[in-house]
This record gives structure tokens, C-alpha cells and sequence, in this order.
């Protein structure tokens, strides 16, 4: 059988190469990139001086992640591969640390159970292959907690407070709200000094409940001892002397952000239909930490219902509870909470599976497998949709495409909004030979995402300059009406001075090619 160092390793593996594998498959989606994956891609490719220029005006929470993507787009060139490899990498990260943690807390069948969860939940695959920071802050939200579990089991040293710190600082860096990891550390910490359990119950090495447990004991006091030298006083000092170096680090990030909070405004209001999904998630979570209390298993430090319940509930209260000030509820922004989620998933496995074996001692080394087996095949028409171009907004490149079937040489292009400008900054070589003639500054030169374009006035003269203008635009179904007096200017001469000779949609884009007519409107 198995020894106990051989299945530590073993669990994180198989859950990281699990996570691995669901996020290597169909990882180009279809050789597509959606409107927010396309800003990544843009800004990457710009120079380091670009990037920190743009920084002063918008993106400055994801700065970090900007110049990370650039160092990989300069090493390995742009593609969709590079683009959204880190978060494969990442949630596999973030899948092997749940596997700990679970092992540690409940048991190797835990481990398993919620390192596997991890990746099959529909969250959890649509930014698996996403090219954006939110796999990463995941990520380092695994870490962190696993540092944090670490510590409180009486194992760690001054090395892992720095590295505590440093963690959840990174991923403040990603994304400040990744900061809401902090009280929820916090309630895991106050529940363990009230509530842990002390004592790790033995079991035999291999056996069917819990294969590779060593069953050691640690005397109390001793280096497995609950909070480790200076008891959970000196514990509670050294953690919150680590929240405040993180919180210190990120806290400039924080207040220079809130100068472009006008990025965020698109987001709606707080309202209680929003919260059906979170609920139904606390509450799948809440039946996970139930059945972890009726756990045998008692881990030096604390359980996993302690550990697991805050990351999941904390951060979704503390979302909804900024959101009250000013709308920012994306389940984006919290997606490092289904880490507590997938742990309590796999306490809850454990918990089915000794109780299987104590009866069918055979079976219960089945019930994992085929407990993976039925979810995996009922959320399948989940996993292919999230790997479909349908299942974002649009598609950059299918525009790209079009403009480089329909173009010719010397005909003008329009974007509307302007921020359809980034179907051209991410395939410029589909748009050579053609006039952007709406554009005063390059979004470079201004650092910007969408550029500066002329005056109305200027625009409708160069318009009234061409023969055939090709307009990149949102499809109808996600086209809103013009917000600004350039594009309602762009509307009215090609409506009234142009007809049109082709209209191509194609993934939420919107390719139309006009020609001047002979007498206008």
C-alpha cells in the first residue's frame, strides 16, 4: 500500500493534472478572443513605458497582470495558448492546494474529492481558460490558505509569515478585492482558537476509509501543537502584523484605483435575484461543513468546515456589502471563494466514503470515482458550452477575419463604439491598407485602450473623403445606441450618404461594408 509521504504527494498531483487536463482541452475555444481577453492581449503588447503610461489613466488594478502577460508575450509571442495558459496553470495550482488542505483537515478522500471538485465547477471552468487575472488570485488564495492552515497547526516559522504576507499582497496586486481573504483568515483563525480539535486520530496505512494515513500522534504543546509557541495570542499578533504588511502594500493601489472607479459604472446595482446563485452555493457549502462536523477525522489544527465555510461566505458578504456603497457584485471578482466550496465538497466526500466502507469496505474505494463520473457527465453541456465562442460576448478575431475578406486597398474603417478598436489592436495585420480615419492619437501614443479620435466635424469630412468605409461594430443583439457625438455623427453620414453592400455578424461582431451613394439622401 501506499505510505503517508507518497499519498501527500499524490493528492495535490492528481487533482493539479485533473485540473491540468479539463483546462488543456479546447484551450483556444475555437481560435476565439472576447472583448476582455482582447484587452490582455493589446496591452501586452505594448512596451513596458506604454503599459505604465496607460496605468496613469485606466487598468491600474491590473497592472501587475499587464506586465506579467507582456513578459510572456515577448518570450513566446501572442497567441490564444499564451494567453490563457497561466490561468490553467494557475487554477491547477489552486486545485492542488484545496487536495492539501483537504488531506490535511479530512483526510486523503477529502483531498481528492474537493481538489477534483474544483475543477468541474462551471465558475471555476469559464475562467479556467480565461485570459484575465482571476485564476491567479485563486491561486494565490490556495496558497495563502495553506500557509495560514500551516501556522495554525503549529508548523510554521518566520519564513511562512513572510510568505503569508507576501501572498496575499501579490494577489491584493492582481486584484484588491482579493483582500476580503483577510477576515475570512481572520474567522478561521477565532474558530480554531475556540473550536479546534486537537489530536489526529490514527488509522491503518492503506486502509479502506483512509488509505495512507500514518496515524502519528503529536503530543500537545509540541511542534503539532494548536498555534505553535506563544499560544493563540502570540499567534493572533503575528497574523494580524501580516495582514497589515499586506494590507500596506496594496493600500496605494486601493486609493490610486478609486480615481478610475468610472471603469466599473457599466456594473448594475445590487439586487436580490443577484444573490440566488451565491445562496444556492453557501448553502451547498453549508451542508459540507454539517457533515464535516460528524467527522472522525481530527486534524492538529483546524477543521475543515472552519477553513472552508469563511473563504466561501466572507467574501461573497463582503462583495455584496460593497456593493451596497457602489456596484462591483461580479462573481469574478470573488472567485477565489470557491476554494472554500470545493473544500467543503470534499469534506463531504470523505465523510461518504468512510461511511461506505465501514460497511462495504471494497466500495468505498469506488465511491470517489464514480461520484466524479456522474458529475462530470452532468455538467458536460456545461464544460462544452464554456468552451464554446458562444459562450462569451463576441469575438475579436471572427471580426478581424471578416475585415480582411471584405477589404481593399485605400478603403476607410470605422469603429462603434471606439472600443471596437480592439478587434485592429489585436489582428493589426487584418487591417493593413486600411485608413482608421477616426483616430486623432493611437491608443498607444495616448495611453489609452481605445485611442482619441477627432472632432465630429473632422470625422464626418474624412467619411465624406472615401468611397467604401468598412464599420466594425457590436452585433445587434449587444449593440446599445450611440453614446457620444462622434458615433452619432459616424450613423448619420453613413446613413444618409452611403448604402450598404455587405453585412457580416459573426459572434456578437458586426462587420458591414458601405459604399458612397451617387446622390445622398
Amino acid at each position: 500500500m501506499f505510505t503517508a509521504r507518497t499519498v501527500r504527494l499524490l493528492v495535490p498531483s492528481a487533482a493539479a493534472l485533473w485540473t491540468s487536463a479539463l483546462g488543456l482541452w479546447g484551450l483556444s475555444r475555437q481560435n476565439s478572443v472576447w472583448r476582455d481577453e482582447a484587452a490582455t492581449w493589446q496591452v501586452a503588447r505594448r512596451s513596458t513605458a506604454e503599459i505604465v503610461q496607460l496605468l496613469g489613466n485606466v487598468d491600474v488594478v491590473h497592472g501587475l497582470y499587464y506586465l506579467l502577460m507582456h513578459g510572456l508575450f515577448e518570450l513566446f509571442g501572442p497567441g490564444t495558448t499564451v494567453l490563457r495558459l497561466p490561468s490553467v496553470v494557475a487554477t491547477a495550482v489552486a486545485a492542488a492546494c484545496v487536495a492539501a488542505l483537504g488531506h490535511r483537515l479530512a483526510g486523503p478522500w477529502a483531498g481528492l474529492g474537493g481538489g477534483v471538485a474544483l475543477g468541474l465547477l462551471p465558475a471555476v471552468q469559464f475562467y479556467l481558460q480565461e485570459g484575465r487575472p482571476y485564476a491567479l488570485v485563486a491561486a494565490g488564495a490556495g496558497v495563502s490558505t495553506l500557509l495560514l492552515v500551516t501556522l495554525l497547526e503549529g508548523r510554521g516559522r518566520a519564513v511562512h509569515w513572510i510568505a503569508y504576507s507576501g501572498t496575499v499582497a501579490l494577489c491584493g496586486l492582481l486584484n484588491w478585492l482579493s483582500l476580503m481573504i483577510l477576515p475570512a483568515h481572520l474567522l478561521t483563525l477565532l474558530l480554531s482558537g475556540r473550536n479546534g480539535r486537537g489530536g489526529r486520530s490514527g488509522h491503518d496505512l492503506g486502509g479502506p476509509g483512509e488509505p495512507g494515513e500514518s496515524g502519528e500522534s503529536r503530543e500537545p504543546g509540541g511542534r503539532g501543537g494548536r498555534g505553535g509557541s506563544g499560544g493563540s495570542a502570540g499567534l493572533g499578533n503575528r497574523w494580524a502584523a501580516a495582514a497589515g504588511a499586506a494590507v500596506a502594500c496594496v493600500l496605494p493601489l486601493v486609493l490610486f484605483s478609486r480615481s478610475q472607479s468610472a471603469q466599473v459604472s457599466w456594473i448594475p446595482p445590487l439586487t436580490w435575484h443577484m444573490l440566488i446563485g451565491p445562496a444556492v452555493l453557501l448553502a451547498v457549502g453549508g451542508a459540507g461543513a454539517l457533515l464535516d462536523r460528524r467527522s472522525p477525522h481530527r486534524p492538529d489544527g483546524p477543521s475543515a468546515a472552519a477553513v472552508g465555510l469563511p473563504l466561501l461566505v466572507v467574501p461573497h458578504l463582503g462583495l455584496a456589502g460593497l456593493s451596497l456603497i457602489q456596484p462591483l457584485f461580479l462573481d469574478r471578482y470573488v472567485l477565489f471563494s470557491l476554494l472554500g466550496l470545493a473544500l467543503l465538497i470534499g469534506a463531504a466526500i470523505g465523510v461518504a466514503v468512510r461511511t461506505v466502507s465501514r460497511r462495504l469496505p471494497r466500495a468505498g474505494w469506488w465511491l470517489l470515482p464514480a461520484i466524479v463520473a456522474v458529475a462530470a457527465v452532468a455538467l458536460l453541456p456545461q464544460a462544452l458550452a464554456k468552451r464554446s465562442p458562444a459562450s462569451r460576448v463576441d469575438d475579436v478575431l471572427a471580426a478581424a477575419d471578416d475585415v480582411r475578406r471584405l477589404k481593399r486597398p485605400g478603403d476607410a474603417v470605422l469603429f462603434f463604439p471606439s472600443a471596437r478598436r480592439d478587434t485592429r489592436l489585436v489582428s493589426p495585420d487584418a487591417f493593413s491598407g486600411l485608413e482608421d480615419i477616426a483616430l486623432a492619437r493611437t491608443p498607444e501614443r495616448s495611453g489609452t485602450l481605445k485611442g482619441v479620435e477627432a472632432e465630429p466635424a473632422r470625422i464626418r469630412a474624412a467619411m465624406l473623403t472615401h468611397r467604401r468605409i468598412l464599420l466594425v461594430t457590436d452585433a445587434p443583439a449587444v449593440s446599445r445606441p450611440p453614446a457620444t457625438e462622434r458615433d452619432r455623427m459616424k450613423r448619420s453620414v453613413l446613413r444618409n450618404h452611403f448604402r450598404i453592400v455587405t453585412d457580416t455578424q459573426t459572434r456578437g461582431r458586426r462587420v458591414t461594408l458601405y459604399e458612397r451613394r451617387t446622390t445622398p439622401r
